[in-house]
């Protein structure tokens, strides 16, 4: 089950701080600065160069359960 679906979504530089993304769709989001600290991304589909383009995971749950430093 998909909690939210932002396939192809201009999420550059939003504020997602403790956001609930959990199995969140994120196929071709756009990321870039986004602010993705202490947010929940279990089980989001993700991909590394999406990853890469944030301006911040500091505390996040990543997609594989665990949390980043």
């Amino acid at each position: 089950m998909v909690l939210a679906k932002l396939d192809g979504a201009d999420l550059r530089e939003a504020d997602l701080y403790r956001t609930d993304l959990t199995t969140a769709s994120l196929e071709g989001a756009n990321l870039v600065g986004a602010n993705l600290g202490n947010a929940n991304l279990s089980n989001a589909n993700l991909t590394a160069e999406q990853l890469a383009q944030v301006k911040t995971l500091e505390g996040a749950t990543m997609p594989d359960g665990t949390k980043h430093d």
